[in-house]
């Protein structure tokens, strides 16, 4: 039996991040659609799709590893919206915070669980 990626809530969350992230990177200069708009977009990108490439993997630890990295994807998102926020790009970013948070709330809860299944 395949295991579907789609049944986590994290990724889920993670997919509706995106979502948002692109929306709000619309009223981004067009100057910066190489720039910051394409790093935001990109990190954003990076936690569903490793969320994804993990949970495909065979075993426990290759998907801690995976979920490692899409914390980290998340650490440059939120650095991104800061320098997004303080070059006057975004406004209005709590929304934008709160499901990044949200995510990574739930992304430190599964790596916990898992890593407490790797040493029971």
């Amino acid at each position: 039996m395949r295991r579907n990626h789609r049944e986590l809530v994290v990724w889920q969350q993670a997919v509706g991040l995106v979502e948002r992230i692109y929306r709000t990177t619309e009223v981004i200069p067009s100057s910066e659609r190489f720039g910051l708009t394409a790093q935001l977009r990109r990190a954003a990108v990076s936690v569903p799709a490793n969320i994804a490439e993990g949970h495909a993997r065979s075993g426990t630890r290759e998907l801690l590893h995976f979920l490692s990295i899409a914390a980290g994807s998340l650490s440059e998102l939120d650095t991104l919206i800061e320098l997004g926020q303080r070059l006057g790009y975004l406004d209005d970013i709590e929304e934008l915070r709160k499901a990044l948070d949200d995510v990574s709330g739930m992304l430190m809860g599964l790596q916990a669980s898992l890593r407490r299944r790797l040493t029971a």
